[in-house]
């Protein structure tokens, strides 16, 4: 139906998070109209987007910068007895915007649906026991999306994390389940940790 270009892009774009094909077809006719200036904005910050953002080596949130740690990571402000461990980058910042956390994060890249192997090895499960192995932490929070997949997280990961004798809490139940935190408001996420158990 479409042109072997606009349907390779599209198949490009639908296969971002949460894009369909139809959604992919209206980046690609968006971009059509686009200007060639506006065009190349574009491809060169997708080309930079490799060669500048890095990942800390604490958490794992892309930054931009010569430093190992994140911003957060690195502020001596923090409390380093606290862990967050959250399930993507985009659920640090609204945590973040809430003010009431001042600990240290750890994202654990992804989530265990059904408990699958696959899913498994794709988690930082190695990363963040080293993390919680450190004396300094004192409480886990694991702060996942209270879907199938977050609670099927939540269960392995406490499973993990159990033989290290740390605190383990979960978010209170301020978040509706199906949900997810990139979503939620700065409210329902503050009473969240605040209600944590």
């Amino acid at each position: 139906m479409y042109s072997p270009l606009i349907q390779k892009l599209i198949s490009i774009f639908a296969k971002f998070p949460t894009v369909g094909p139809r959604t992919a077809a209206r980046f690609v006719f968006y971009l059509l109209k686009l200007s060639k200036e506006e065009i190349n904005e574009i491809t060169q910050s997708i080309s930079t987007l490799k060669e500048k953002v890095k990942f800390c080596s604490f958490c794992f949130q892309p930054f931009e910068g010569e430093e190992e740690l994140c911003e957060i990571c690195r502020n001596p402000k923090r409390d380093k007895s606290l862990l967050c461990v959250i399930e993507k980058e985009t659920d640090l910042v609204p945590l973040e915007k809430t003010h009431k956390y001042q600990g240290r994060y750890f994202i654990l890249g992804g989530t265990v649906a059904k408990l699958k192997q696959e899913d498994i090895k794709n988690l930082r499960t190695e990363e963040l026991l080293k993390r919680a192995e450190n004396p300094e932490i004192q409480e886990i929070i694991i702060a996942t999306n209270p879907t199938t997949e977050g609670e099927s997280t939540v269960l392995y990961l406490e499973r993990i994390l159990k033989p290290l004798n740390k605190k383990i809490t979960r978010l209170g139940r301020g978040l509706p389940v199906g949900s997810e935190l990139e979503y939620a408001d700065e409210e329902t996420l503050g009473s969240a940790l605040e209600g944590r158990k």
